[in-house]
């Protein structure tokens, strides 16, 4: 592995993102990974100061979604930005060695901790800016409605103490659950427009009733009623550690040899040109597999069913088509295939013969059973990467419960990482291992692609968002209590260390005696909007971020133009500059 250099000015390179990439790299198992000398800094092409992960998770969106479901800016107690450029450096370096394969001088690739952050943040930042209305503008603030919701999400307490997360992904089984448990079918029916579209709105306010419903339960009749409904219910781990050592992906080469793609031009803007993706996902975890190759340069082809995936349809609309789906699913051409058919599975096959890699996202048992899984299509092309983005992988064996995002924080001890010891453990309502999970089954890819390009054999490539959960470093002990953002006239500021390891610092740029408790400072910094705080506080040496509050503000700021492209709905551009 080489580190490049920061480029002179620049902040110095991210630590926690390093860790990820060379670790990542270590897996790949290619010595020429060496060969190409790769850079992650905070900013990259942002004009925005940024010298920590907190910065990063300030400025870039991070914070306001996540707190959106507490109706505050929050920050994440764990370095998630910092952890998603890590593999997007790692795929950087791939798709160099792909594209040197290929004829083309690449020999550097550079990204940046606030461009994974954006791109982390691809369908919220679509939905803010789409000319459609977005269902997050509609549904009630936890911090302005008249009820009290359940903390940060939508986790609950059975009455034996149990805290637990579930999953029901139709209404039937949503309310078939809480009848089951005695709730009112009202404050059920009330409750589930808000639960359904918490996966797009990171927000989740639900009537108080139900959470009193579940702590009149033991969790053994909350498991009974799951079971019986066919929802799902995990108990959410108090530990921030995962309970099993799993890798990010693992790789099983096919037996004999198939071939290669040859003759392919590509440049270093689009080191995968003339590689060819058939995708077959719906979601999050696998469109983000699928877009992250194609802004590599992959032609990226979509299968969906008959009439167009439902997603599109999901407002706020872009033109004709959902804003959330079209930023990870713009620029795929899309066939239409019936797989209940023979004459649509025959169809599949034709298209993998002519492709280098297939991804999914299907349900455990779903390709044994359509005849599609990876011994059937290497038949149909030997060299082919065939990719699997599971929810849960192995870990659970082989019936687990639905592999969904927040179950999966909820089980991998992320949901107790990711908030201070301060609060209870509960899964962030940003997806935060769909996304991470799609952008390790796109390195997985990589991975094999360039294992490809050794052995002249494809292989099947497995991945899960509980497999994805795990590159999230963190320790054996949740932080006591995280440094929130301080409130101001107009907003919120984040301060760096330095705040709370000379505390008079900031008293004094606050205008207070240096003595000033906690309670005093959060009183003075709300008198006063947040641009005439940050010059005083910048004098005192104590860092401060604004926070940004409007994903829509954030995509008409200059500062940031250069990592995004803007039309009917702003979009991160490739995070990645290759020479």
């Amino acid at each position: 592995m080489t580190l490049c250099v920061a480029r002179a000015g620049a902040p110095a390179t991210a630590p926690v993102a390093a860790g990820v990439a060379a670790h990542l790299l270590d897996l790949v198992g290619d010595p020429a990974t060496a060969t190409v000398g790769w850079e992650i800094d905070w900013q990259g092409p942002l004009s925005v100061p940024l010298a920590d992960e907190r910065a990063v998770q300030a400025a870039c969106g991070i914070m306001h979604v996540h707190g959106r479901a507490a109706g505050r800016p929050a920050p994440l107690a764990v370095d998630y930005a910092s952890t998603v450029a890590g593999v997007l450096a790692a795929q950087g370096v791939c798709a160099a060695l792909l594209a040197r394969a290929a004829g083309a001088d690449v020999t550097r690739v550079r990204t940046s901790v606030g461009q994974a952050a954006l791109l982390a943040l691809a369908q919220y930042l679509a939905a803010a800016t789409a000319d459609g209305d977005d269902p997050a503008d509609d549904l009630p603030s936890p911090a302005g409605s008249g009820e009290e919701p359940a903390p940060a999400g939508c986790s609950f307490v059975s009455t034996d103490g149990v805290r637990f997360e579930l999953e029901a992904l139709d209404a039937e089984r949503w309310l078939d659950f809480w009848q089951l448990l005695g709730a009112d079918r009202a404050d059920t029916g009330r409750g589930w427009r808000s639960f359904q579209q918490r996966f797009a709105t990171a927000t989740c306010a639900l009537p108080p009733a139900l959470s009193a419903t579940a702590r009149r339960a033991s969790y053994t009749a909350v498991r009974s009623a799951a079971d019986r409904s066919g929802a799902a219910v995990l108990p959410v781990r108090q530990d921030p550690l995962p309970s099993t050592a799993t890798p990010p992906w693992t790789l099983t080469p096919f037996p004999e040899p198939g071939g290669t793609t040859t003759g392919r031009a590509c440049t270093a803007a689009a080191p995968l040109r003339g590689l060819r993706v058939v995708e077959s996902a719906r979601r999050v975890q696998g469109p983000m597999a699928g877009h992250v190759l194609r802004l590599l340069g992959a032609d990226v082809v979509r299968i969906e069913p008959p009439g167009g995936d439902p997603m599109r349809g999901i407002p706020p609309m872009a033109g004709t088509c959902s804003a959330r789906f079209s930023a990870l699913s713009a620029g795929k051409p899309v066939t239409e295939i019936d797989f209940t058919t023979d004459a649509g599975r025959r169809a599949v096959r034709e298209l993998v013969s002519e492709a280098d890699v297939f991804l999914h996202n299907w349900a455990p048992g779903k390709a044994a059973r359509l005849g599609l899984d990876a011994e059937d299509l290497r038949a149909a092309r030997p060299g082919l990467v065939y990719a699997w983005a599971s929810g849960w992988g192995d870990a659970l064996g082989p019936e687990p419960p639905v592999g969904t995002d927040y179950l999966v924080q909820a089980h991998s001890g992320l949901a107790a990482a990711v908030r201070p010891a301060d609060e209870p453990p509960a899964p962030s309502l940003m997806t935060l291992t769909d996304v991470l999970g799609g952008l390790t089954c796109a390195q997985g890819v990589l991975a094999a692609l360039l294992a490809r390009l050794r052995t002249g054999r494809g292989g099947r490539v497995d991945s899960s968002l509980y497999s994805a959960a795990a590159l999230v470093p963190r320790g054996r002990k949740r932080p006591e209590a995280l440094d929130r953002p301080l409130r101001t006239r107009d907003g919120y500021v984040s301060l760096g260390p330095q705040a709370r390891e000379r505390p008079e610092r900031l008293a004094r740029a606050l205008g207070l005696e240096a003595s000033a408790g906690a309670d005093a400072i959060a009183s003075r910094a709300r008198t006063r909007p947040t641009a005439d705080w940050l010059p005083g506080l910048a004098a005192a040496g104590v860092a401060a971020t604004p926070v940004c509050t409007s994903l829509a503000d954030l995509a008409r700021d200059p500062r940031f133009a250069p990592a995004l492209t803007v039309g009917e709905y702003a979009a991160p551009l490739a995070p990645w500059e290759f020479s």
